[in-house]
């Protein structure tokens, strides 16, 4: 019986819900036409925000990155082109000078239109375009320029321009997550994600003074004078090299602390140039075998291989040989320390430099001259 009352009651649950469902509070499917006879299953995830990303910071971030076109007149005309009897036989209907277009990136870092790029960006250029995030253009020109880094001070006329938060790269870390915001290759804004690979980065060469963060961000052609941001989108450096065999990238790039790029732009926008101190002197780091040879007992400071005669060093009494071994109380390493502590010395005052000659320590006085420009 039981088993007969089961049946009879299944059996009406079905008709009813084939014929009546309204009556179990259950409506009918509605399957889209040319669907077929059933939907297919799949599983949709619920909108919500991501877990990880880092939107928000790229967000921040890329209105301030700005696209860089530059054109200069080719400067290899043809021989034939400049003959007076020629141009004078054409006329008029000279063939134009060949046009050398060139792209980058650059950072907006005052609201007053002050645009950090690279040197190499903006180099030799007759015309400087700026392409913004939000779709405008405006020309832009040279503010002062810093070969010895790598970098350069353009500045546009547009109003209610997105600025960059500058960070602190010296709390930067390896391991630390990084952004890559540029142009990269012309084919519009691109962010990058990596991590900083190293700090501190010199004797590479690219430029006199270095001291570059390394990432492996993708940084790629049209990337250079771009930003590399943290994760709350604040800038870190400007994005200068890459070391590549092939052209493109293999996630070894370098930018240029941000702390370095704000003192090059401060110094352009006051003095219309930078500038840095110099005391006269040359010199070389001591390896291993240049301690042993000379019985040192030390393996950090800088040996100093030549004195230019009557400069500041000369004055105060510094001697090829001797080693340095601080500037103004701040400890040398090696040569790279060495050039960027004097550089930071203002021209005209007095600086200590701690040094040590025939094995004793001493201490000199030096009147900090300005550097030389560097010839083009």
């Amino acid at each position: 019986m039981f088993a007969q009352v089961v049946t009879v009651a299944l059996a009406l649950y079905f008709v009813v819900a084939a014929l009546r469902p309204d009556w179990l509070g259950r409506m009918p499917v509605q399957v889209p036409v040319g669907a077929g006879a059933r939907d297919v299953p799949v599983l949709q995830a619920q909108s919500g925000p991501p877990t990880a990303s880092y939107r928000d910071a790229a967000g921040r971030a890329m209105p301030a990155v700005v696209n860089i076109l530059t054109s200069k007149a080719s400067r290899e005309a043809h021989p034939i082109l400049k003959d007076p009897f020629f141009r004078r036989f054409f006329g008029d209907r000279m063939p134009p000078e060949e046009q050398m277009s060139s792209l980058g990136s650059g950072v907006i870092v005052s609201a007053e239109g002050y645009i950090l790029t690279n040197f190499h960006v903006v180099e030799g250029a007759d015309q400087i375009e700026v392409g913004l995030a939000d779709g405008r253009k405006a020309a832009a020109r040279i503010v002062g320029t810093d070969p010895e880094t790598d970098l350069a001070v353009i500045r546009i006329g547009e109003r209610n321009l997105p600025v960059m938060v500058l960070g602190q790269p010296d709390e930067a870390r390896v391991g630390d997550v990084v952004l890559a915001i540029g142009n990269p290759f012309g084919v519009g804004q691109t962010v990058t994600m990596g991590i900083i690979s190293a700090v501190g980065r010199n004797n590479l060469h690219i430029n006199h003074f270095e001291n570059f963060i390394q990432t492996d961000a993708a940084i790629n052609f049209g990337n250079s004078g771009g930003a590399l941001v943290d994760i709350h989108g604040n800038l870190l450096g400007i994005n200068s090299a890459i070391y590549s065999q092939t052209g493109g990238s293999i996630g070894i790039g370098f930018a240029i602390p941000v702390s370095t790029a704000r003192t090059v732009l401060e110094s352009i926008i006051k003095h219309g140039q930078v500038v840095r101190g110099w005391i006269g002197i040359e010199s070389q780091d001591i390896t291993p075998e240049l301690a042993d040879s000379f019985g040192l007992g030390r393996s950090s400071g800088a040996i100093i291989a030549g004195v230019v005669r009557n400069g500041p060093a000369d004055r105060a009494g510094v001697r090829p040989g001797d080693i340095l071994l601080a500037v103004e109380g701040k400890i040398v390493k090696n040569t790279g320390d060495m050039l960027n502590l004097i550089a930071q010395l203002a021209p005209g005052a007095k600086a200590s430099l701690k040094l040590m000659r025939e094995n004793r320590e001493s201490t000199v006085n030096v009147t900090v001259g300005k550097r030389p420009r560097p010839s083009p």
